[in-house]
């Protein structure tokens, strides 16, 4: 509770420092925040032109919206985990990137990772906007779900925040890790389905691997995000019921991590 009441009373510098993070992104740059939809959609791009093109990869019909463009299909995989991998690149080297803040300054350190988690919910929801428009347009029965579409959003970034916390922490102490989480990120991307159908991979990896696989937290927030746009209906009860536990289950244990190494924080920096 007292690190929830530190963080509580730095409210101000978490603000402050979303909002700095929010006006540096794009500074001096010609097409500023287009910038975040411009990159997925020249991912969607890429992947389209590579597996739907020369590997004639298929993008299952939805049901009920009836869509079935691979492009589609593929942002509605993108965006979501783009958004993860974002929050715990951007989380693990939010403490390293500010050395002599945490050095001078008496304050909650983990309004540090919060404020870039909030900076990537921003950038987020103005790429959610785009595929909800997107799939409105193509015919999918968006938008009774958006609510949920945005509860998984909050759940996501929650998941993710709780990730980022331990990896900032982390990261001071091991300062291996940042090459570390390269290739786990990098593992990670191919065990979710976010650019192939998951049904691939029926009968060609044994049982155990293919529960692994399916219950991936990312993978059951692709699958949920792609129920309610690229589907256009309810993800599953129990997807959801996974979602919310390893939502709070990862934001206890960063929080938890954190205030356990943080005392240590400055004379390590």
């Amino acid at each position: 509770m007292q690190q929830i009441r530190e963080i509580a009373a730095s409210r101000n510098l978490l603000w402050n420092l979303t909002l700095r993070e929010l006006r540096s992104k794009y500074r001096r740059s010609v097409l500023g925040w287009s910038w975040s939809l411009l990159n997925p959609l020249a991912q969607m791009a890429i992947y389209t032109f590579v597996f739907g093109l020369l590997f004639g990869a298929k993008a299952p019909t939805g049901d009920p919206s009836g869509v079935t463009t691979y492009g589609l299909y593929l942002l509605t995989g993108i965006i979501p985990w783009g958004f993860f991998a974002l929050i715990c690149s951007v989380g693990l080297q939010s403490i390293l990137s500010n050395t002599n803040l945490v050095r001078k300054v008496a304050f909650a350190r983990e309004s540090l990772v919060l404020s870039q988690v909030l900076f990537c919910f921003v950038q987020f929801s103005i790429e959610m906007s785009l595929v909800c428009l997107v799939l409105l347009i193509a015919g999918s029965a968006i938008l009774p779900w958006l609510p949920m579409t945005l509860l998984l959003m909050v759940l996501m970034a929650c998941f993710a925040g709780g990730i980022a916390l331990v990896l900032s922490v982390s990261a001071v102490f091991f300062r291996d890790l940042p090459y570390l989480w390269t290739i786990i990120n990098q593992l990670w991307f191919f065990a979710t389905p976010v650019i192939y159908d998951p049904k691939i991979i029926e009968g060609k990896v044994p049982s155990v691997v293919k529960n692994i696989l399916h219950w991936n937290p990312t993978a059951v927030f692709i699958r949920a995000f792609r129920a309610t746009t690229y589907h256009g209906t309810a993800p599953k009860f129990q997807d959801v019921g996974v979602l919310f536990v390893a939502a709070i289950i990862s934001l206890i244990v960063g929080l938890a991590t954190f205030n356990k190494l943080k005392r240590r924080l400055a004379e390590e920096l």
